[in-house]
């Protein structure tokens, strides 16, 4: 190749690298300055960045300007966002408290107390005071609580008329016929849930029945293997009191034993909740321990009468309730889960 062929193919690259770094920054900095709104302060900066990077000088003021609004925005967003957090949480937290406001045990008036002898008993005092309150002071969880108790307890023939009057401007106010129609609503699935269950361990001593606590003296609804002699409608004693102070205390009413005069008894409580008014039933399973102990286990024959209640079934289905494993084992000639052979 002859020196001037050479020239010829040195020259276009001396000439087009300027142009090709010049086209490159100009459409960087044009992009810039359209995200900057073209202010003119900025397009100064921008200018100076341009020119630096022209001519390879270095511009370490600039690129700390840069790391300084950086952070300044960033900063910015954040204290932003986080007063944003802030008043929608407590907005929310206003909207709920009146909206939902506590629930009526809370109160000083609440409408029950607990007798001499031990039952509870409807005040018409206190559910006088929480009617004229909440007529004044807006809490739609209390008192439809207030309400539903009063429904039924059969408030409106305890009531002077003036009161009645009273009374029909809040059952107005807080809606209080759906009240009545959703919890016992609510409450008809547990009904049946009882007496399957009661049902499945006949004349064993072992007593199951539901409680509708939103009327402690006319609770029980469901009742299934009588051994306490009880009835239905009959009220609860202090069983509603107790639950609301277990639940604050966050205890369970498990496996607990009751000696009733020469009567003894194993019984756990569970306690059913609803999220608008807090506890509105109550599941009791109570054994008699002295027909277990000194009835059934008297002779072999009351042992084997008892087991077969206890076991009695009233239809075969080919279903499998075992795990893997258990199958497999149950499949070789596993005859229980505590079987030693397996």
């Amino acid at each position: 190749m002859s020196k001037a062929t050479r020239g010829r193919v040195r020259t276009p690259k001396v000439r087009q690298l300027p142009d090709e770094t010049e086209q490159r920054l100009s459409s960087i900095l044009h992009e810039v300055l359209l995200e900057c709104d073209a202010s003119s302060h900025r397009f100064h900066s921008l200018n100076v960045i341009y020119s630096a990077s022209l001519n390879n000088e270095p511009f370490p003021m600039i690129k700390a300007l840069q790391g300084e609004l950086s952070i300044n925005i960033v900063a910015s967003i954040i204290v932003s966002l986080l007063f944003l957090v802030t008043g929608f949480l407590w907005g929310k937290y206003k909207e709920r408290r009146r909206k939902f406001g506590r629930n009526l045990e809370e109160y000083d008036f609440y409408p029950f107390t607990v007798t001499r002898e031990n039952f509870g008993e409807f005040s018409l005092k206190d559910f006088r005071l929480g009617m004229h309150y909440f007529l004044k002071n807006e809490d739609h969880t209390a008192a439809r609580q207030l309400i539903f108790i009063g429904e039924q307890s059969n408030v409106r023939a305890q009531l002077e008329p003036a009161e009645q009057k009273v009374y029909a401007q809040l059952f107005e106010k807080y809606n209080g016929k759906k009240i009545a129609d959703d919890t016992n609503e609510y409450l008809e699935n547990y009904v049946r849930l009882v007496r399957l269950i009661g049902k499945s361990f006949p004349n064993t001593g072992v007593e199951i029945l539901l409680h509708n606590l939103a009327d402690p003296a006319h609770s029980l609804i469901t009742l299934e293997n009588n051994v306490t002699g009880r009835h239905l409608r009959d009220g609860t004693t202090n069983l509603l009191i107790d639950l609301k102070k277990r639940q604050l205390q966050n205890e369970d009413k498990l496996n607990y034993e009751l000696n009733i005069g020469a009567r003894k008894f194993k019984c756990t409580t569970i306690p059913i909740k609803r999220k608008e008014f807090g506890i509105v039933g109550a599941i009791c399973i109570n054994i008699d321990a002295n027909y277990i102990t000194e009835e059934v286990l008297k002779d072999r024959q009351r042992i084997e009468t008892w087991f077969q209640n206890f076991l009695r079934t009233e239809m075969q289905l080919d279903e499998n309730i075992l795990s893997k494993d258990e199958y497999a084992k149950a499949l070789k000639g596993q005859r229980h889960f505590k079987d030693d052979a397996f």
